[in-house]
C-alpha cells in the first residue's frame, strides 16, 4: 500500500479502529461522502428547499457514473436499486417477438426473483461447472431465440470474475441482448461498456462506490434505448416531466424523484473513484487478494473462490459457520461479509496486505476454536 497516498487513507475515519473488509456488502464511509450527505441535510435544516442543487446533483452524479464505465451521459438512467432497474428493462422488452430469457446460477437472486415473476417468458438458468462458467455454457444456452442474456460481472458468492467481452462477442453473435450486474464490480474493476460491447449494464453505490443504499445507475446503449418503451417509467423519465413522450434516451427508464440524499453521497464518491483512477484500484486489490489466497491456504484454510483464470475480486474461505464467525471477528473489530458458508474478505483501496492478514488470521484462530 505504499503507492497509495496516506491522505486517501485518512479520508476514512472507521479504520482507525476497525479492520473494513466488507466492501462485497457495504464499503467504508469517506469523509467527503460524510460531508455530502451532511450538506443535503443543512440544506433542508437551514433553506428549507434544495430542488435546484439536488437536480445539479444528480447530473453531477451521472456525469461520474458514465465516466466510470466509459459511457455517455444521457446512457444513464438513475434509479432506486439494480432490482429496479432490472424490472424495468423486463417491461420493455416486449417490442421483440423473442420470449427466451437466460440467467446464471451465479446471478445474485434477485435477478431469479425478477424472472420468475414474468409469465411472458421462457426462463432458463446457466448453471456453472466447478464453481466457473466457460464461455461454452454461453455458446450452448444462449440462442437465436434468446431475447436478452443476464450475467454477473462478479459472482456475489466468492469474487468469480467472468470475461464480459467475450460473453457480449457471444450474445451479439446469437442477436441476444445483454444484460451485465456489475454491483459486485463496478469501482474496484475497470469497465469500458462500449469496448466490450456491453447493451445494458446497472450497479449501485453503496458496495465498491462507496455510497449508500437508495440509488443506483443503469447503462442503456444509445441506440437500444430509443427502441425501448418501459412501462416502469414516469415523469423523471419523460421528455419535459409533465408531457406523455419519453425521454429520448436512458432517462426514459427514470421514475420518480429520486432519493437526493443518496445521490449527493453519490456524486462525491464517484467523483473520489475516478480522481484515483480504477485501473490503479484493481491492479492493488488484484496483488493484496494474491497475497491473502496463498496466506489462507499456508494457515489451512479452505477458499471457495474458482483457481485459475482471472484474479478473483475477493478472497472467499470455506466456513461452515460463516455468519457466527464474522460476529466473532466484529467483536475483534474485523468488519467481513458472510455469504452461506464462506466468509469473504472483500478489500478496497484503502485495504493493505496487513490488513487481509489479520483478518485471516482471526479466522485461523476461530476455526480452531471450533
Amino acid at each position: 500500500m505504499a503507492h497509495l497516498p496516506e491522505q486517501y487513507l485518512q479520508l476514512f475515519p472507521i479504520l482507525q479502529t476497525h479492520t473494513m473488509l466488507a466492501s462485497c456488502s457495504q464499503s467504508a464511509l469517506a469523509e467527503p461522502v460524510s460531508r455530502a450527505i451532511q450538506d443535503y441535510h443543512d440544506s433542508l435544516l437551514h433553506r428549507g428547499t434544495n430542488w435546484k442543487e439536488a437536480i445539479e446533483k444528480t447530473e453531477s452524479a451521472r456525469n461520474e457514473f458514465a465516466k466510470l464505465i466509459g459511457a455517455e451521459p444521457d446512457e444513464v438512467a438513475i434509479v432506486p436499486s439494480v432490482s429496479d432497474a432490472l424490472v424495468s428493462v423486463a417491461s420493455a422488452l416486449s417490442v421483440f417477438r423473442k420470449k427466451h430469457v437466460v440467467y446464471t446460477e451465479m446471478d445474485f437472486p434477485a435477478v431469479s426473483h425478477v424472472w420468475q415473476a414474468q409469465c411472458d417468458y421462457h426462463i432458463s438458468v446457466i448453471p456453472s461447472i466447478d464453481g466457473v462458467m466457460p464461455l461454452e455454457q454461453y455458446e450452448t444456452h444462449i440462442s437465436e431465440e434468446t431475447v436478452l442474456t443476464c450475467v454477473p460481472h462478479v459472482h456475489y458468492r466468492d469474487g468469480y470474475v467472468q470475461d464480459i467481452k467475450a460473453i457480449a462477442e457471444i450474445s451479439q453473435r446469437k442477436g441476444s441482448l445483454l444484460f451485465v450486474d456489475a454491483y459486485q464490480s463496478a469501482g474496484h474493476i475497470p469497465i469500458d461498456v462500449k469496448e466490450w460491447g456491453v447493451d445494458i449494464l446497472a450497479a449501485g453505490t453503496r458496495k465498491y462506490l462507496l455510497g449508500i443504499p437508495g440509488v443506483a445507475f443503469l447503462y442503456v446503449r444509445k441506440e437500444l434505448a430509443d427502441a425501448l418503451k418501459p412501462k416502469a417509467s414516469a415523469w423523471f423519465g419523460r421528455e419535459n416531466g409533465f408531457d406523455g413522450a419519453y425521454a429520448k434516451d436512458a432517462r426514459r427508464f427514470q421514475t420518480g424523484t429520486p432519493a437526493f440524499i443518496s445521490i449527493y453521497a453519490a456524486a462525491a464518491a464517484l467523483s473520489l473513484l475516478n480522481h484515483i483512477g480504477v485501473s490503479y484500484i484493481r491492479n492493488h486489490v488484484k496483488t493484496i487478494c494474491a497475497d491473502a489466497c496463498h496466506y489462507a491456504a499456508a494457515k489451512g484454510l479452505q477458499l471457495a473462490s474458482a483457481q485459475g483464470g482471472v484474479q478473483p475480486g475477493m478472497v472467499a474461505i470455506r466456513d461452515e459457520r460463516a455468519s457466527e464467525t464474522a460476529e466473532l471477528l466484529k467483536k475483534k473489530k474485523v468488519i467481513c461479509a458472510p455469504r452461506d458458508e464462506v466468509i469473504r474478505l472483500a478489500p478496497h483501496f484503502y485495504n493493505t496486505k496487513e490488513d487481509m492478514r489479520h483478518a485471516i488470521d482471526e479466522i485461523a484462530v476461530k476455526m480452531i476454536d471450533k
